[in-house]
């Protein structure tokens, strides 16, 4: 997995699944600019909100011993994935969304 991949990481103690853009994995962990993914339609909501303020993704670290899987946010069959939903929600990618806040 590259930096700028969209990915679900999966971590235990406590059990959490985040969502949002890979942005560096080395031995010591991954940093990630994410949401818990129990957030994602309460994210989409805001961003679409025309009278909200523009609302970015908080950049989060997570310790390697905290990981349990990292898997590519990839659609399944008929099943799009969370970044096509976002993108067919919001009207752009979210690559080019978190391009806003750089």
């Amino acid at each position: 997995m590259e930096p700028n991949s969209i990915v679900i990481v999966s971590l235990h103690t406590p059990k959490e699944k985040l969502w949002g853009s890979l942005v560096s994995m080395n031995s010591s962990g991954v940093t990630l600019r994410g949401i818990d993914l129990n957030s994602f339609d309460d994210f989409i909501r805001q961003v679409m909100d025309p009278e909200g303020e523009r609302i970015g993704l908080p950049t989060l670290f997570f310790p390697m011993q905290r990981i349990e899987r990292i898997a590519l946010d990839e659609p399944h069959g008929s099943i799009p994935s969370l970044s096509g939903r976002f993108e067919q929600r919001v009207g752009r990618s979210l690559r080019d969304y978190l391009a806003l806040f750089v």
